[in-house]
């Protein structure tokens, strides 16, 4: 038991009478709230994830290796995960956010699923790439930011005269199984049947544009030091769940911390974040990731661009958004 000198918080002594009745309790799948009340009600979010920086250099040997040792078809989806060194249980990179890197050769594609946890994707590199959800197909280039929203049926390959493609996958996974409220079906043909999809009097909870092009988001970017991408017909996040943002980064920024957990791409550039006790100095595809709760800031000499996907969203809809300067 952790054990505070508070008034209002558990300090109970251990008593051998205590620890027969903690022994009792066990038996019949009962507890005492406060043998554990001061751990699972603490004074402020205290996260299992540490910050990490996944450089590309180390990243890139393992997937440029994975073709070699296994099919797209067998593996459905060819992908290293970055799995954090405190959240390995949940297979999350950060918090209850997902994420990993996949690659695809040309020729290559998945069959077609979908399931409840919501999916992004941002392309890293290559020509050819394309995803088609819920019909509607769709070519990717570098940068480009595409959404496979939850409950949309969808498949990705590459054209058989394009170049190896490499991506990074978000998804709100982890925090759809602690919720218990994962689902996964796989489509009765193994690639949809491209058809375009009808935007008229869109009502669904993500937005309906699923493709948001790299050169239009750099131009508004440019515009406002950060761009959102969101809902044109709620002004919202793009998804109930996750968000995602490109930041212009010329000098240091303030000290930042809030609920909510942050994956960070380099889209382009170089620079340097400090995240809780440690600085990070990261260039081009460098992955790195805040933890809820955990000051942070970034810093650059030149002009960098970063990438960032987060569950922001999940948080301000459930009314447990705080932020702190």
């Amino acid at each position: 038991m952790k054990r505070e000198n508070v008034v209002g918080r558990a300090n109970v002594e251990d008593t051998p009478e205590l620890e027969a009745y903690y022994r009792s309790l066990e038996g019949e799948a009962l507890g005492a709230l406060w043998n554990v009340a001061n751990e699972i009600e603490p004074w402020y979010p205290q996260p299992k994830s540490v910050p990490t920086l996944w450089k590309w250099k180390k990243v890139e040997p393992f997937v440029r290796r994975a073709p070699e040792l296994g099919s797209a078809e067998k593996a459905a989806r060819r992908v290293v995960m970055l799995v954090n060194p405190g959240r390995k249980e949940w297979s999350a990179a950060v918090g209850l956010l997902y994420t990993g890197v996949q690659v695809m050769n040309p020729g290559e594609f998945t069959s077609a699923h979908r399931h409840q946890a919501s999916a992004l994707r941002f392309v890293m590199e290559g020509r050819g790439a394309y995803t088609v959800v819920d019909g509607e197909r769709m070519t990717l280039g570098a940068r480009d930011f595409v959404l496979t929203p939850n409950g949309t049926w969808h498949d990705h390959g590459v054209e058989a005269d394009g170049t190896q493609c490499v991506w990074q996958d978000g998804l709100d996974i982890p925090l759809m199984n602690s919720l218990d409220a994962n689902f996964y079906e796989v489509h009765p043909k193994i690639v949809q049947t491209p058809a375009p999809l009808s935007r008229e009097n869109w009502s669904k909870p993500y937005s309906p544009v699923f493709l948001y092009k790299w050169d239009e988001s750099y131009k508004a970017l440019k515009k406002q030091q950060t761009f959102d991408y969101s809902n044109p017909v709620t002004g919202g996040p793009v998804m109930p769940t996750m968000g995602a943002r490109l930041e212009l980064v010329k000098t240091d920024m303030k000290p930042l911390r809030h609920t909510g957990s942050v994956i960070y791409q380099v889209a382009t550039g170089r620079g340097w974040s400090e995240v809780g006790d440690q600085r990070f100095e990261w260039e081009e595809k460098d992955i790195f990731c805040v933890p809820a709760w955990t000051r942070y800031r970034h810093g650059a000499a030149g002009e960098a661009v970063l990438f960032s996907f987060h569950d922001i969203p999940a948080m301000k809809a459930l009314g447990l958004y705080r932020e702190e300067n």
